[in-house]
């Protein structure tokens, strides 16, 4: 079994000009990836488009990203579904295809205990021989309750926690000490997350500034905290700005910028304006995003 730890993209899907996984951009950008030393991938989730994905396109971004990656790197497919048989399909075919783990998101509506056990407890069961970590973010659900009752299921081996509260996310640490991995899944606290125990974190703009989380996690490793808050807050710079653009189309107006056309994204998150190219540019010349990025 992998060790789950580092710095993880969550994977941007590419689509072609009709709309299609463009799987030869997918095995590009995944090899480009791992020259930057990332520590796994997150497929399929909400940087993935995941849930506005067909299963079948599902498989093939997961089996596609499985081949390349030809066991350099650890992968997690997300599997969440608000239709429980397709979440079960997909998580027997990311064990199937070689998958390290598997994920979900707490399904909208989902909102009893008693519900969500029954969920996440078919889910582990059609993949019984690798981890299961649930995905949490926002909403009414206490995460700390939810987590506790989660560890009754064999499989669940952690979370992916994206949220700014880090008593809550320290609680969850500490649930477990062994077979235990809790990422963080925002990226503008990936220093203050290590501080409280992650193993690692998997987010969005690790598409296109990997290096800098990297040396984010070296620099705490190291001791050196002042270095990982410097580098945070140069990261969320950059965050800063692709949110001022709308972060979705931004983030793949960014990777074409990087020399991958991942096409546009699916509703509901809205396409990049092109009009707006060269500003978007000069904006990122402005905070040195090309040298970051290079890392």
């Amino acid at each position: 079994m992998f060790s789950f730890y580092g710095a993880w993209p969550a994977l941007a899907t590419p689509f072609t000009a009709k709309d299609k996984v463009n799987v030869a951009v997918l095995r590009e950008l995944v090899e480009y990836l791992i020259d930057k030393r990332v520590g796994g991938f997150y497929v399929c989730g909400g940087t993935g488009e995941g849930l506005f994905m067909s299963p079948e396109e599902r498989k093939l971004v997961t089996e596609t990203v499985v081949d390349q990656v030809n066991g350099r790197v650890p992968v997690i497919a997300h599997v969440g579904s608000m239709i429980v048989g397709d979440a079960v399909r997909l998580a027997k075919h990311a064990q199937e295809v070689g998958a390290a783990g598997i994920s979900s998101v707490i399904p909208p509506m989902f909102q009893n205990s008693e519900s969500l056990y029954a969920y996440f407890e078919r889910v582990g069961a059609a993949a019984p021989d690798i981890p299961l970590l649930t995905y949490i973010f926002g909403g009414p659900t206490d995460a700390v309750a939810l987590m506790r009752r989660l560890m009754d299921i064999p499989t669940v081996a952690g979370a992916k926690y994206t949220g700014p509260n880090m008593f809550e996310f320290r609680e969850i640490v500490e649930l477990r000490g062994d077979n235990w991995s809790i990422f963080s899944g925002m990226d503008e606290q990936c220093i203050y997350a290590a501080m409280q125990g992650a193993c690692g974190n998997i987010g969005s703009t690790l598409n296109y500034i990997p290096g800098i989380y990297r040396e984010i996690h070296h620099s705490y490793n190291r001791g050196n905290i002042a270095k990982g808050q410097e580098l945070q807050v140069c990261a969320n710079q950059i965050t800063r700005v692709l949110f001022s653009f709308g972060f979705f189309g931004a983030l793949k107006e960014v990777m074409r910028m990087l020399g991958f056309d991942c096409g546009e994204p699916r509703l509901p998150q809205l396409p990049f304006a092109e009009e707006r190219r060269d500003e978007l540019r000069t904006a990122l010349e402005a905070i040195d995003f090309f040298t970051v990025a290079a890392m």
